[in-house]
């Protein structure tokens, strides 16, 4: 599947190849693309989660939240074309499903920072992840299209949410 996380855009013929396999290989475990790349984003999403489950979330909510999405920002980089293949082949809420350990994982650290007083309780949690996950995929995209470094994603998703979060920022009511 490394196909996949260099090109999005990998035929099934390129994905055998790369894997050292023959395309009627490939079908004899996948009857087409789509099959195909739900798998390898469900076994990237397994991996990524080996690595958020080390991700420290006690101490400061706000805090640990910077390191929880600094970690994922890592994942989403290093799959961002495995991504960008599956929103053009699985429906999305295939890939939210896929998502739900990890998002479950922030709701509760959301909630928790909300219950202590660090994020903002005047907004929905289902909101600020929405918005998390929608700012790291864009950014995302950004990086695929070499309008943004990798290496600047993070400080520029911390430079919007810490803000959009905390405490101190605004309230006001939805117009």
């Amino acid at each position: 599947m490394t196909a996949l996380h260099k090109d999005p855009d990998a035929s099934v013929a390129d994905i055998a190849a790369e894997a050292g396999v023959g395309r009627m290989t490939l079908y004899g475990h996948f009857q087409n693309r789509p099959e195909l790349i739900d798998a390898a984003l469900a076994e990237s999403i397994e991996q990524g989660e080996e690595v958020l489950r080390r991700v420290p979330l006690d101490g400061d909510a706000g805090e640990a939240f910077r390191r929880l999405v600094a970690s994922s920002w890592t994942l989403v980089d290093q799959a961002r074309n495995l991504l960008a293949a599956a929103q053009k082949e699985l429906p999305a809420s295939r890939i939210r499903d896929l998502h739900e350990r990890a998002e479950a994982r922030m709701r509760n650290l959301l909630i928790r920072g909300q219950r202590e007083g660090t994020f903002r309780d005047d907004l929905p949690v289902t909101w600020m992840l929405t918005t998390t996950h929608v700012l790291m995929n864009g950014a995302a995209e950004e990086v695929r299209t070499g309008r943004v470094d990798a290496r600047e994603a993070p400080v520029l998703i911390d430079a919007i949410l810490t803000p959009a979060f905390d405490t101190t920022a605004p309230k006001g009511e939805p117009q």
